[in-house]
C-alpha cells in the first residue's frame, strides 16, 4: 500500500473505518471488473488505485439500510463514481 496515497485519501475521508470500507469496496469493484480505474496509477495494486481515486475526490459513498439493498448480504456502504462536473 502506498502511504502517500493513503495520506491523501485521509484528507478526503478522515474517518479510518469509513475510509477502509470505501477503499476495500472500490478495490473489490475493480478486481471483479465491475468498474474501470478512473486514474492513471504508477502502482499495479488495486488498493492503491482505489486510494488514489478517493484522494482525487472521484468517488462518493453513502450509507444504506439493509432493507434498501437488493440483496441482504450486501454491505451497508454503497460506493459510486461521482458524476462528471464539467
Amino acid at each position: 500500500m502506498n502511504n502517500d496515497y493513503l495520506a491523501r485519501a485521509k484528507k478526503q475521508i478522515p474517518d479510518p473505518q469509513i475510509l477502509s470500507v470505501v477503499a476495500a469496496k472500490r478495490a473489490k469493484q475493480l478486481a471483479l471488473g465491475k468498474a474501470r480505474p478512473m486514474v492513471k496509477c504508477d502502482s499495479k495494486q488495486i488498493l492503491d488505485v482505489a486510494l488514489l481515486e478517493i484522494a482525487e475526490g472521484l468517488l462518493s459513498y453513502e450509507f444504506v439500510t439493509p432493507g434498501e439493498n437488493k440483496a441482504a448480504s450486501e454491505d451497508t456502504v454503497e460506493v459510486t463514481e461521482k458524476e462528471n462536473q464539467e
